[in-house]
């Protein structure tokens, strides 16, 4: 058996982690063409590279099928329930970065904090007889967010396409999405809460706690783990 690791399968993500572990003195690289999703790694004996994507390895380690996987921490704390007692973080890999917040237009000026949130959510309720829409593909994050500030009178409307569009489309009031920059939501009309984000998320290397370790596995999981620095 050999140690699976489980890596972002294209874009940005993929590039920096081949940088992040060529730089510790292991070379990952894809084989084949773009579209297959096989790889290799050289310098460390016993492991073996797994491309997925993103969204996929969360399930993949919580289910032991990869032993190491780099993903997005807002995608392991949505997807894992109890996702720390799955999954156990090596380290923090510096790229990927974003917030996961709350937005709202801009034209609602007296908007700016939860407590506000949740006043603005049971005006709407009253006016308009159902509750105040917020788009979002992090169901489990947001809610929990929303019952520790507060906010009652919403409803969290499923978003898999572009998010930020929600508003102007009608489909939403407000929005809770990942940002970098923020540079969509203002194009959007859009304003993030003055509150703490929901989430600050990197990209990060996970270990699966439940994924089988013969002894070979064992070793070879240390000799990388040494490889790397951690």
């Amino acid at each position: 058996m050999s140690v699976k690791l489980g890596v972002p399968s294209k874009g940005r993500l993929m590039e920096k982690t081949f940088d992040w572990f060529g730089a510790r003195g292991v070379s990952l690289s894809r084989t084949g063409s773009d579209r297959e999703y096989a790889g290799r790694v050289d310098g460390v004996e016993g492991v073996s590279l797994v491309l997925l994507s993103a969204g996929e390895i969360p399930r993949e380690l919580a289910a032991g099928r990869i032993h190491l996987g780099v993903t997005g921490t807002d995608l392991v704390q949505e997807k894992l329930v109890q996702w720390d007692q799955k999954v156990e973080p090596l380290a923090e890999l510096g790229f990927g970065h974003a917030d996961l917040i709350v937005a709202v237009p801009m034209a609602w000026v007296d908007v700016d904090t939860l407590d506000d949130l949740d006043a603005a959510a049971a005006a709407f309720r009253a006016r308009h007889g159902h509750r105040l829409r917020i788009a979002t593909k992090y169901h489990r994050l947001v809610r929990d967010y929303l019952r520790m500030g507060g906010v009652a009178d919403y409803q969290l409307v499923d978003s898999q396409g572009a998010t930020e569009g929600t508003v102007k489309n009608l489909t939403a009031e407000a929005i809770a999405d990942i940002t970098s920059t923020g540079e969509t939501l203002r194009a959007n009309h859009l304003k993030v809460l003055d509150e703490p984000p929901v989430l600050r998320s990197q990209a990060t290397l996970y270990r699966a706690r439940g994924a089988a370790r013969d002894e070979a596995t064992r070793a070879a999981l240390s000799a990388l783990v040494a490889r790397l620095g951690l």
